[in-house]
């Protein structure tokens, strides 16, 4: 089992994969921790991100076409030829494709964004970490039934070994230097999508100019 007291180093695209777990209507309903446009804003941002980075994204939905519905759309989007893998199980880790599937991608750096995390972000985060995996919770992109129970699996998460994180703080961990060009307008796109930042920058490039220093 993973040790909580290790300390983690700074994450790398090419060393990570991202889980993105029942991001449905159904779930959505009651979610009462986050404001679910935030969440909404934060996971497309990390999904696009992740799409920027080339790391590997697997997607789930839980019995989508009987009771939840179809994964957000604003989410598929970024993957339209990716089908997400339908599960019956609460618990993604228990499910036979979705393990393979994170598996295949031969990551060990684990990343997962869910809806609800007492359920579909603790139970597989739980049991990814007993497998050898260190997991990282995108928070910002989880959301529950009340801050209570999303609070609660957060810290039983941690106890168990996992590293909460806000998504913007795992893209920046990818870009890491902005003279690293070739995500940087990407980067920038992103902060202008999703970020308060991005406002800042268009004003300031308004006043100063369109060469005007973004990072």
């Amino acid at each position: 089992m993973t040790d909580s007291t290790k300390v983690k180093d700074l994450l790398k695209p090419e060393e990570c994969v991202l889980a993105v777990i029942d991001h449905q209507p159904q779930m959505s309903f009651m979610v009462r921790s986050h404001d679910l446009t935030v969440v909404r804003n934060n996971v497309v941002a990390l999904v696009r991100g992740a799409k920027l980075f080339k790391v590997p994204v697997v997607l789930t939905t839980v019995a989508s076409k009987t009771f939840s519905g179809e994964l957000w759309p604003e989410i598929q989007a970024v993957f339209p030829e990716q089908e997400p893998i339908d599960r019956t199980s609460m618990n993604s880790w228990e499910d036979k494709n979705f393990k393979a599937a994170v598996e295949k991608t031969g990551k060990k750096s684990l990343i997962i964004a869910g809806l609800w995390t007492e359920v579909c972000v603790c139970f597989p985060a739980i049991q990814a970490l007993h497998d050898g995996y260190d997991v990282y919770i995108a928070a910002d992109s989880s959301g529950d039934i009340s801050m209570e129970a999303h609070e609660r699996a957060i810290q039983r998460m941690i106890q168990a070994g996992a590293v909460p994180m806000t998504s913007f703080q795992l893209l920046y961990e990818w870009q890491r230097d902005w003279a690293r060009t070739e995500t940087y307008d990407g980067m920038m796109q992103l902060h202008y999508d999703h970020s308060s930042y991005g406002i800042g920058v268009r004003y300031a490039k308004s006043i100063l100019g369109e060469h005007a220093k973004e990072g």
